[in-house]
């Protein structure tokens, strides 16, 4: 493993998403998007609905998935997200993405009392992270 390369783990209750060695992380903790090299310090953080990137070590582009909700935990030269969901680009559905977008916003138009503004707010977020990662609409 090269210096400044350490090993990258993201899983979701459905299996692993990834497991390489990369050179960099940034991820969307609950006070803030992250970024982890090699050689980072021990930390243990709550991850928010948001965007994950990182660069392989062997080479090749940027990934970037959709993820939403978990913990993130660095030690020992290793990153090790454990998330309720992380999507990468090809395994987005564009339409379902929007569709969960629109009914989102119309339920937060609406605020009735009936409504859990939270989690419609959660939704949204979810769904517009989608939307960003399958139309690579971001920048970091």
């Amino acid at each position: 493993m090269a210096d400044d390369a350490f090993h990258l783990d993201i899983l979701t209750p459905n299996g692993a998403i990834c497991c390489e060695e990369v050179i960099h992380v940034f991820a969307p903790g609950k006070e803030g998007y992250l970024g982890i090299l090699a050689n980072h310090a021990p930390l243990v953080t709550s991850l928010d609905i948001g965007l994950v990137n990182y660069t392989p070590a062997a080479g090749g582009p940027e990934e970037v998935l959709a993820v939403a909700n978990g913990f993130l935990e660095v030690s020992k030269n290793r990153v090790s997200i454990l998330a309720d969901t992380a999507e990468k680009w090809d395994e987005i559905d564009l339409e379902r993405a929007i569709a969960a977008r629109d009914r989102a916003l119309e339920r937060l138009s609406k605020l009735k009392e009936d409504i859990d503004i939270e989690r419609a707010q959660a939704a949204l977020k979810r769904a517009l992270t989608r939307v960003r990662v399958k139309e690579k609409k971001f920048s970091f």
